[in-house]
């Protein structure tokens, strides 16, 4: 039988993978997409949007948003039947899945099911149940995503100690929960948790949570977190790990010295790229630290016909910004009828409690060029929809530059921002002005009005620094 040839080879399933290989199907070409799990879709597909689901389903569980409305605690304190706590999420992650299969199906995309890797730059293997076969492509992208980290001092043997995909399939909602690094992930899962009222720890070695968002946002979040009960142990570093003989413990002790008895533990310290069993050098790519593989601005490897997107070229390894990565290596590939270059903005989304959006600069971006900038600000419990919702930590804040008022980031923390930021992200495309928010008419009541105020605080805060207003015409 002869060897099957393809335009296009792509490895993975994910965002990445998924997008790119619809993108030159739907031009036309021969495209075979090879995924080792028999469940389709990646990390986002898997644990990215089952974790989103399960947030939503411990706020409605737990009424969290409303305990500041009624003036009571109503988080959930009985026993809760984790079946009951993880049925819509495998519901939602069932759905998502399958949606990812229905657009390979349509898009003709022929799916192999094994493990891929290279015999040579354009020949791949493909190992499975039923035997091996080789493909060939003349274009290959790797979109073959990422896994947790585990370190090997963590005793990952224990029934009660997880990583971020593990703790998906816990059998048993635990009392404690600590949780191991401060990033979006140990954020997120520290929140959900949080929100039940399940007692949880968080260890961080930084002072500052997310270095890439505004710190006025990242302390508001904290304050947060600490208003919701949750211990944080930031900047601090664990030292050892020793499990109970009755298992029904595990002690954390830090580098202070300080002892933390928890029911279960979640690691989330980061992520490493999966790409291990492609035999890479037989392709002549290299491979970085935790497996990244390193890409021009087009998505290229050194090797010019075989291309990487998603999270296994590293931050800011974001679903919406590996499913443009996928396209536009695959564009460039094929010189298709599409944008060659990335968007100018990408908002990035964190789904903690209270959930943060943010996009353009912050204000330590603009300090370090020794940039002038002008800061507008609307909080949640000032404007009549916020009140509604009860949120207490809420913050829209509008950085604009100080010579002619154009916007420059968008930072919100709080109830539907990462809805709202869509607002913020189309006028940093349209090069908007304060003036731009001050004129438009929104909905009243309603988050996206704090957009008008903010803009007017940022006006007052130029005028206590400049004799003059610039002209909207300028």
């Amino acid at each position: 039988m002869d060897t099957a040839h393809y335009d296009l080879i792509v490895i993975g399933s994910g965002p990445a993978g998924e997008k790119g290989a619809a993108r030159a199907a739907y031009e036309g070409k021969k495209v075979a997409l090879i995924e080792m799990s028999s469940i389709l879709g990646g990390t986002v597909a898997s644990s990215g949007v089952p974790t989103k689901t399960l947030r939503e389903t411990a706020l409605r569980i737990s009424g969290f948003m409303q305990r500041d409305i009624y003036g009571v605690d109503l988080r959930y304190k009985d026993e809760l039947d984790v079946q009951t706590f993880m049925y819509h999420e495998r519901q939602v992650r069932t759905a998502v899945q399958t949606g990812v299969a229905l657009n390979l199906e349509q898009h003709h995309i022929h799916l192999y099911t094994g493990t891929a890797s290279f015999d040579d730059p354009h020949t791949i293997r493909i190992a499975s149940a039923p035997g091996e076969i080789t493909i060939t492509g003349d274009i290959i992208l790797i979109a073959t995503g990422s896994r947790p980290v585990r370190p090997a001092t963590y005793p990952f043997n224990h029934p009660n100690v997880y990583d971020s995909t593990t703790i998906l399939n816990m059998h048993k909602l635990p009392k404690s929960l600590t949780v191991v690094g401060g990033g979006i992930v140990g954020c997120e899962f520290a929140c959900l948790f949080g929100a039940l009222g399940i007692e949880v720890n968080m260890i961080h070695p930084a002072e500052h949570l997310f270095p890439f968002v505004d710190h006025e946002i990242s302390r508001l979040l904290l304050d947060s977190m600490r208003e919701m009960g949750m211990n944080l142990y930031m900047p601090e570093r664990v030292a050892e790990i020793v499990t109970t003989e009755d298992r029904n413990e595990i002690k954390v002790v830090l580098d202070s010295g300080v002892q933390i008895m928890t029911e279960a533990l979640l690691a989330a310290v980061g992520r490493a790229s999966n790409t291990e069993n492609l035999r890479l050098e037989n392709a002549g790519v290299q491979v970085g630290e935790r497996g990244l593989l390193k890409v021009n601005q087009f998505y290229q490897t050194e090797v010019p016909h075989i291309y990487a997107a998603g999270d296994v070229i590293g931050f800011p390894a974001l679903g919406s910004t590996s499913m443009e990565q996928g396209r536009l290596a695959v564009t460039h590939a094929f010189q298709l009828n599409y944008k060659m270059t990335p968007a100018n903005q990408v908002p990035y989304g964190i789904w903690t409690i209270p959930e943060i959006s943010m996009v353009g600069e912050t204000e330590q971006t603009l300090q370090a060029r020794s940039q002038a900038y002008i800061v507008g600000k609307a909080r949640y419990n000032r404007n009549p929809r916020g009140m509604v919702l009860g949120d207490q930590f809420g913050l829209l804040k509008l950085i604009f530059s100080a010579t002619d008022l154009k916007l420059l980031g968008v930072h919100i923390i709080g109830q539907e921002a990462c809805e709202l930021i869509g607002v913020g992200l189309i006028a940093l495309e349209t090069n908007a002005t304060a003036y731009n928010f001050i004129n438009l008419t929104f909905n009243f009541p309603s988050l996206t009005d704090m957009f008008k105020y903010a803009a007017y605080d940022a006006l007052g805060e130029y005028r206590k620094s400049n004799q003059t207003i610039p002209s909207p015409d300028q």
